[in-house]
Formats: C-alpha cells, sequence, structure tokens
C-alpha cells in the first residue's frame, strides 16, 4: 500500500494541481460567460501525446540501454575475479582480495559519478579512470605469479570491454533526449488545457452539471502524469522514481566466491 502510494505521488505532484486548477478557472469562465467552440482533440494528440510518447520511448531505451552496459561491467569484473581464482598455477586468496578491492572500489566510484549531479563529473570520472589504471597494473601483476601471457591478454580484453561499457554510460549519463522537445511539451502540457476551456465548456451541455469540470480534470492529470513519467524516466541515475538504475555494489562484491 505504502509504495502504491508512492508511485502515485510520482506521476501526481504539485504540478499537476497547477495545470488542474487552471484548467479548471478556464472551463469555469468559459462557461459562466458562455463562450463555446468545438475545437478538434486532435490538436492535443498531435500537439502533446505524441511528443510526450516519444520522449518516454527514448528515455526507456536509453535506461535499457544503460542497465545492459553496466551488467556488462559486473559480467567482465566476475571473469576477471574468476581468472585470478582458476589461471594463476597456484590459487592465492590475497590476489583474489585485492581484485575485489579493486571491482568494489571502481563500481563505488561509478555509483558516485552517475548518482551525483553532471556538474561533478570531471572530478568524479578521474577516480574512476584511476581504478581502471590500478586493475590494468594488477593484471600486469599476476604474470610474476606464472599467469601465461595468452591468459594475461584474454584478462586485459576483460578489462578494455569494461572500459567501453563505462563509456557508453557516461555518455548516456551525459546526454538527455531532445532538450527542446521536452521544453515544447511542457509549454503545451500548460497552455492547452486553458485554451481548451471553451471546447471543455461546450461539451459540458451532454453531461449533467456535476460533470461539467471532469472531463478537464482527467485532461490535465492525464498530460502532466505522463509528463512526470518521461522525467523519471529522462535521468535512470538519479535514484529517484522507481524505475532507476541501482548500483548494488555491495551486493555483487559479496556474491564473488
Amino acid at each position: 500500500m505504502i509504495k502504491a502510494i508512492k508511485r502515485i505521488g510520482l506521476i501526481i505532484n504539485y504540478k499537476t494541481f497547477i495545470v488542474l486548477f487552471l484548467s479548471l478557472v478556464s472551463t469555469y469562465f468559459c462557461n459562466h460567460y458562455h463562450i463555446t467552440a468545438n475545437f478538434p482533440l486532435t490538436l492535443i494528440a498531435t500537439a502533446i501525446i505524441f511528443p510526450i510518447v516519444f520522449s518516454i520511448g527514448g528515455a526507456y531505451k536509453r535506461r535499457e540501454a544503460a542497465l545492459d552496459q553496466y551488467g556488462n561491467i559486473k559480467a567482465h569484473g566476475r571473469a576477471l575475479f574468476f581468472a585470478v581464482k582458476h589461471w594463476l598455477p597456484e590459487a592465492s586468496n590475497e590476489k583474489q582480495e585485492e581484485v575485489k578491492k579493486h571491482l568494489g572500489y571502481l563500481l563505488g566510484s561509478c555509483k558516485t559519478m552517475f548518482t551525483e549531479p553532471l556538474d561533478n563529473l570531471p572530478k568524479n570520472e578521474i577516480s574512476i579512470y584511476e581504478s581502471f589504471d590500478e586493475l590494468s597494473m594488477f593484471i600486469k601483476s599476476l604474470r610474476s605469479l606464472g599467469l601465461p601471457s595468452g591468459e594475461a591478454s584474454r584478462a586485459n580484453s576483460f578489462l578494455s570491454k569494461m572500459m567501453v561499457s563505462f563509456e557508453k554510460i557516461k555518455h548516456i549519463y551525459q546526454y538527455r533526449t531532445p532538450r527542446t522537445l521536452r521544453t515544447y511539451s511542457q509549454i503545451f502540457i500548460i497552455i492547452l488545457p486553458i485554451i481548451y476551456g471553451p471546447y471543455f465548456a461546450e461539451a459540458a451541455k451532454e453531461y449533467s452539471v456535476y460533470l461539467i469540470y471532469a472531463m478537464p480534470i482527467l485532461f490535465s492529470v492525464i498530460l502532466v502524469s505522463l509528463d512526470n513519467i518521461q522525467m523519471h524516466l529522462e535521468n535512470p541515475f538519479d535514484q529517484v522514481g522507481e524505475d532507476d538504475v541501482e548500483f548494488n555494489v555491495e551486493k555483487f562484491i559479496a556474491s564473488l566466491k
């Protein structure tokens, strides 16, 4: 029940009530002064619904791509751990703990970078590149323990793929869906429910007196809710929405055995 209320709170917020109030005032004014018009509803679909649905689709694809690349980092990190565990001539618990420490620091740095504001990126990415450098030196040190050159090359390949995945996630973090399209949608979400006051007043003639304001209420809630859904999907790392990417670093490191 609590989770359901929290989810509703994510899509119905103060903006919903602002647009709702404006649309109700417009409808009341038009109904009181008999200002009516039969506007086409296709304008709502063309001006707002289509751009918002397009943005939601784009934001969802970005989230899925981020999850895919984050999974790649963890998968190749686990492969690197298994390489240390199984490829050395003699098992070394010390090296296993060392690679877990490096992986924990790397993923922890990724979590810090992606969950903090974009302005902190130049500072935060330094620690991530340092982690990759330390992992590279760690793989090099395995040669002295008897790791064959071919296996060392494969371990470096794991590291390289982790770096590629990180760069892809960083670009998802840096670049959003078109900001101008989002600004356009936000403007019309506020304007159209007001402009459609004459339409709501005209349509209300067919309803009971108690249902005059049902349509502006539904229009406002639906439009703003769609915009809020898109907003929460826009940044899949901010840990605010229900569908954000979760960085379960401690759980992952604990699973390396």
